[in-house]
């Protein structure tokens, strides 16, 4: 995304006519005034983080005695700054990193390239890329920085770091998956924070499940109405939710958010092992939250799936995946999309699925009727839907690509030399093995709707000569 600089607020051309041209070149001006300063900051505070480290290391001091000094150095730049030593410490150490580990990224930002967001995301991305591939990281990242705002960049910086560290991103993910844990953190006020360290798949699944969960319940609340029995307080039965807090969010459920009902299915399922309080059936039957299965969106290559490469996946909205995983999860799953990727601007071009869709089917259903074999009149309903292109071989779950063949004639277009191509329309050709086509029509219903036109309509009757087809 490059910015147009020197665009020509408050001079000749197209802008003079604005009537906010004016503050467009004051905005202007504050912006390159704010870039300026900005940079020198971050000079200033590497130069502080450097003078400290030259000033312990003076008398030969190491250790301790070293950081004892940049802590003071912090300290008397947090007075004349305002705030915290600690938050001032911080700042030095990002500065000292930015310019000394990061010095191509740090002059595409003096040069206004890409911006300070850019350069911030980049570091935090880069904290894991060894030293030997820094610079390539550097370059390349800079290219990525220079196409997109700052907010947007993260996804493919991390994928690029995963690309060019040494270790597979899979070696990597055994890493750090023993670490994984669950801690408390007690705030104020009566709460604390639950954090758990997942892998992404299974913490991108539990956020997808609650919220499914969390948006039945909101559903319920629509079609049952605050009269509608499905909460346990209105059913003249003591709500058993965990006490007198979740008794008075069942008796009231309206008021709770989103982000409230995550936080109380969560609750219920760790604590209770299914949702205490499930309103989508009412009070007669049990509810359907506890049948809710968690849903995850992965992108991986073919060449990664087969196993021919360990590059990471990604699960969309989330972050990067191990091939290991990704390689799991497929043979756990019946359905799969398979997107199309233009070679040159590497953007999607298509998505295609192999199994058709419910309306595909009821489609196909009507138009064959039957095998399309010639001469096979097995009914449609007892045959299977055919690629006539092979999906394997590209051929699309596309309606102008599928027909009904019976196991019988499936099995022989597969292992024998006939052969099938669709022209258009649900027409068939088949080819035999001696070369003999055979045409294959699409069937005519014998039941249906038709327009009779070899007699004009009442109204057109006298209209013209007796022989004159009616208008249409």
């Amino acid at each position: 995304m490059t910015a147009n600089r020197g665009s020509g607020l408050g001079g000749d051309g197209a802008a003079d006519a604005s009537p906010h041209a004016e503050a467009f070149s004051v905005f202007a001006e504050a912006l390159d005034l704010f870039h300026a300063a900005d940079v020198s900051r971050v000079r200033a505070l590497a130069e502080l983080g450097r003078s400290a480290m030259r000033e312990a290391r003076r008398d030969g001091v190491r250790g301790m005695a070293s950081d004892m000094e940049l802590r003071s150095v912090a300290a008397e730049a947090a007075g004349m700054a305002r705030l915290t030593d600690r938050r001032l410490q911080g700042e030095i150490d990002h500065a000292m990193t930015v310019i000394d580990d990061y010095p191509a990224v740090f002059e595409a930002w003096v040069q206004r390239r890409i911006e300070r967001g850019h350069v911030d995301v980049v570091v935090r991305v880069g904290a894991g890329v060894p030293h030997e591939v820094r610079s390539a990281y550097a370059e390349a990242a800079v290219g990525v920085c220079e196409r997109d705002v700052p907010s947007r960049v993260r996804g493919t910086l991390e994928a690029l770091a995963a690309k060019l560290h040494p270790q597979t991103f899979t070696e990597r993910h055994k890493t750090a998956a023993a670490e994984r844990c669950v801690r408390v953190f007690h705030g104020t006020d009566g709460m604390s924070n639950l954090v758990a360290n997942l892998p992404t798949v299974i913490a991108a699944g539990m956020l997808d499940r609650l919220t499914q969960m969390g948006q039945s319940v909101k559903d319920a609340r629509v079609t049952t109405g605050p009269e509608g029995g499905s909460d346990a307080a209105g059913s003249g039965e003591p709500a058993d939710a965990g006490g007198a807090d979740a008794a008075d969010l069942a008796a009231d459920p309206d008021t709770r958010t989103m982000d409230q009902l995550r936080a109380d299915i969560l609750g219920d399922l760790v604590l209770g092992g299914a949702p205490v309080v499930d309103p989508t059936y009412g009070t007669d039957r049990a509810g359907g939250l506890g049948a809710i299965r968690a849903r995850v969106q992965v992108a991986v290559t073919a060449e990664t799936l087969m196993g021919r490469d360990e590059n990471p996946a990604e699960a969309v909205g989330a972050g990067l995946v191990d091939a290991d995983t990704v390689r799991q999860l497929a043979g756990q799953v019946s359905e799969w999309d398979r997107l199309f990727i233009d070679p040159v601007t590497r953007t999607p071009v298509e998505i295609d699925t192999y199994r058709p869709t419910a309306s595909m089917k009821k489609l196909l259903m009507a138009r064959d009727q039957h095998c399309r074999f010639p001469g096979c009149r097995r009914a449609a309903i007892r045959c299977e839907l055919d690629h006539t292109i092979d999906y394997a071989l590209s051929g699309h779950t596309h309606i102008f690509n599928l027909a009904h063949l019976c196991q019988r004639h499936h099995s022989m277009k597969q292992f024998t030399k006939w052969e099938v191509r669709q022209l258009g329309g649900g027409v068939l050709e088949w080819t035999s093995p001696l070369g003999r086509v055979y045409r294959e029509d699409v069937p005519i219903p014998a039941v249906c709707f038709t327009i009779d036109i070899t007699d004009p309509p009442p109204h057109a009757a006298s209209s013209g000569p007796p022989d004159e087809p009616p208008p249409f």
